[in-house]
C-alpha cells in the first residue's frame, strides 16, 4: 500500500521532517536485514486517539531484540512517549505506527555486535490493508508453496525484518496466482499462519487457531480474540490443523494489526 506522506519521524530521540529521515546506504539491517520492529494501530476514538496494545507491541519489540542480541538505547516508556508525541505533531486521530530498532552503519559483515542500534518510529494513516472489500467480503487464499520459517532456522516469535523475506515470497506468489492471500504450512504441513496474519478456523460452533509450536508469530491481535471469544461464551483451542481442516471449516479468518479481521 502507498504510504502518504506526514510532517514527522522520530529518529534517535529527535524529530525530524519526513524527507530527512535517512539512513546510509552501508547501513548494517539493509545487508543483512538485522533490525526488529512493530506494527500498531491507534484508533481515533470520543476521547481522541487510542493506541491499541500499546504496552505489549513494545514488550514485543524489546523480546524481538533481546532474541537477535540488539540492546535498544531507550526505556520502554521513552518509545511509548516519543510515539504520542508524534501522533500529535503529525495531527493523527488514528494511524499505523511502525517502531524499529536496526543495526546501523559503521559495521560490515555478519559480527553485528559492534554496529550501533538505531531506533527510528512512523507514523501515518493507513485503511484496510486487505482492503475494505475483504473485510466485508471476505478474500481468496491459497496454500503457498513456501513453508513458514522453522524454529531451527529462525525463530518465529521475532518480528525481524529479515525474517520477512519468507512471507514476501509467499504474498507475490498468492498475487501472481490471482489469489489475495497466502496460507502458510509449517515444517510438518501443519497450518501455521498467513504471510502477515495469524489464522482462526471455525467448525461446529467451535473456534481453532495453530499453537506456537507450528511456527507461528505469537499474535497481539490473535490474543485480543481469544479472550473476546472466551468472554463470550465460546470455546476456543490452540490445536495442530491440516489443510483439510481448511477445506471442511464453516469459516476461516485471518487477524493482525494490518488485516485486522479479515475473513
Amino acid at each position: 500500500m502507498p504510504i502518504p506522506e506526514v510532517k514527522k519521524i522520530w529518529m534517535d530521540g529527535r524529530m525530524v521532517d519526513w524527507k530527512e529521515a535517512k539512513v546510509h546506504v552501508l547501513t548494517h539491517a539493509l545487508h543483512y536485514g538485522s533490525g526488529v520492529f512493530e506494527g500498531i494501530r491507534c484508533y481515533k476514538t470520543r476521547k481522541g486517539p487510542a493506541v491499541f496494545r500499546f504496552k505489549e507491541h513494545l514488550e514485543r519489540l524489546y523480546a524481538s531484540a533481546k532474541i537477535y542480541h540488539m540492546e535498544i538505547p531507550y526505556a520502554l516508556e521513552e518509545l511509548r512517549s516519543a510515539t504520542k508525541e508524534l501522533i500529535r505533531a503529525n495531527g493523527l486521530e488514528s494511524c499505523y505506527i511502525r517502531p524499529i530498532a536496526f543495526r546501523g552503519y559503521g559495521e560490515m559483515g555478519l559480527n553485528p555486535l559492534k554496529a550501533p542500534v538505531n531506533v527510528s518510529i512512523a507514523v501515518w494513516p493507513w485503511g484496510a490493508y486487505l482492503g475494505e472489500e475483504g473485510i466485508k467480503n471476505g478474500i481468496r487464499c491459497n496454500i503457498s508453496s513456501y513453508q513458514r520459517i522453522s524454529p531451527n532456522v529462525l525463530p518465529p516469535l521475532a518480528k525481524c525484518t529479515g525474517q520477512y523475506v519468507n512471507s514476501i515470497l509467499a504474498k507475490v506468489e498468492s498475487l501472481k496466482a490471482g489469489y489475495d492471500e497466502a496460507i502458510m504450512l509449517d515444517y510438518r504441513g501443519m497450518v501455521s499462519e498467513g504471510p502477515g496474519e495469524n489464522i482462526f478456523v471455525v467448525k461446529d460452533g467451535y473456534i481453532y487457531t495453530p499453537p506456537e509450536h507450528a511456527s507461528i508469530l505469537r499474535g497481539i491481535t490473535r490474543a485480543s480474540v481469544m479472550e473476546i471469544a472466551d468472554d463470550l461464551g465460546h470455546t476456543v483451542e490452540e490445536r495442530d490443523l491440516t489443510r483439510g481442516s481448511l477445506l471442511t471449516a464453516d469459516e476461516v479468518f485471518f487477524t493482525g494489526t494490518a488485516a485486522e479481521i479479515t475473513p
